[in-house]
C-alpha cells in the first residue's frame, strides 16, 4: 500500500505532543503566545499539532537547549530559516525555467 503521510495534517493533543518534545503544555503554550508555533484548532477550540510542528517544535528545543538562543532568537532563526527555503525554492524554479527555455536552443545550434 502507498499511502503518503500529509506532515500538515493535526494530529497531536497538545499533552502529547509535549511528551514527544519533552516539554511541559504549558511551555507549548509559551510558544504559541509568543508565536514560534501555531497549532491547528480542532471545533471544540483544541490544540492538534501537526507532524510539521512537533519538528519545528524540535528545533525550537535544540536552539534553547543545545545552543542557548532565547525564544526572540529562536524566532528569527526560524523565520530566517522560513525565508531561505522559500528562496530555494523560487531559485530552483526559475533555474528548470532557464533551463526548459535554454535547451531547445542549445539542440537548434547542434
Amino acid at each position: 500500500m502507498n499511502e503518503q503521510i500529509n506532515h500538515h495534517a493535526p494530529r497531536y493533543v497538545i499533552s502529547i505532543a509535549a511528551q514527544m518534545v519533552s516539554v511541559h503544555p504549558q511551555t507549548l503554550r509559551l510558544y504559541e503566545r509568543v508565536g514560534l508555533v501555531n497549532p491547528q484548532r480542532s471545533g471544540g477550540n483544541i490544540r492538534l499539532y501537526s507532524d510539521e510542528d512537533i519538528e519545528r517544535l524540535r528545533t525550537i528545543q535544540r536552539l534553547i537547549n543545545d545552543l542557548g538562543v532565547n525564544l526572540a532568537g529562536a524566532e528569527i532563526i526560524l523565520n530566517m530559516r522560513e525565508q531561505l527555503q522559500e528562496l530555494e525554492l523560487q531559485l530552483d524554479a526559475m533555474r528548470r525555467l532557464a533551463e526548459s527555455e535554454l535547451e531547445p536552443r542549445l539542440l537548434e545550434g547542434r
